[in-house]
């Protein structure tokens, strides 16, 4: 009975972990689009550059927290959950510096409103860039250079891990260990040793 309870909870975990985590990123996304960024910007230049540069560093700390708890296997760590919402707090701080940037003459070309900052963001994380918004300024320029130098470190690194710990999960589920980027790198308990009749 102990054992159908605990089975019970452990498969509302991953729904409410769903519903937690989309409800976090549409609460970080509706808080992009409200909050007054206008306040930032040449007005307060030194302000502007220690809150983007703080949210920066809070952010790529916390990857590191993650990424550690997945290589040190912690039970208590919820990569699944706190990575991604990482990820997206990343493209919300990006976009809110591209949106204080583009107010600014001369910094970009073709962005002009919050959902072009989100999606100039976007288009940049995914390495697309489809060349309709352009940061001709030198801080635009800076600012790109930072989210792709980020991106590949620490979102990459920190996607990787979770890819790896989820490979890992379905590995166990499966009875295959799975620790290489190929496939099975050992039998699992369930698998015939090469050569074995």
């Amino acid at each position: 009975m102990a054992a159908a309870q605990t089975r019970g909870r452990r498969s509302g975990l991953p729904v409410r972990g769903w519903v937690v985590g989309t409800t976090c990123a549409a609460a970080m996304t509706l808080a992009y689009f409200l909050v007054p960024l206008e306040h930032f910007g040449t007005d307060r230049p030194l302000l502007s550059w220690a809150v983007f540069i703080a949210l920066l560093v809070s952010v790529a700390l916390l990857l590191l927290v993650q990424i550690r708890d997945v290589l040190t296997d912690d039970p208590r760590a919820r990569p699944g959950i706190v990575i991604p919402l990482l990820v997206c707090l990343t493209v919300v701080v990006f976009a809110g510096a591209y949106h204080v940037l583009a107010r600014h003459p001369g910094e970009f070309s073709g962005l002009s409103t919050r959902t072009d900052a989100l999606y100039f963001t976007v288009v940049t994380l995914a390495t697309v860039g489809y060349g309709d918004i352009v940061p001709t300024g030198q801080s635009a320029r800076v600012v790109t250079m930072v989210q792709i130098l980020y991106t590949f470190v620490f979102l990459t690194a920190a996607t990787t891990t979770l890819s790896r710990r989820l490979r890992s999960r379905v590995g166990e589920r499966l009875g295959v260990r799975v620790d290489g980027p190929d496939g099975p790198d050992e039998p699992g308990p369930s698998a015939p040793e090469p050569g074995a009749r």
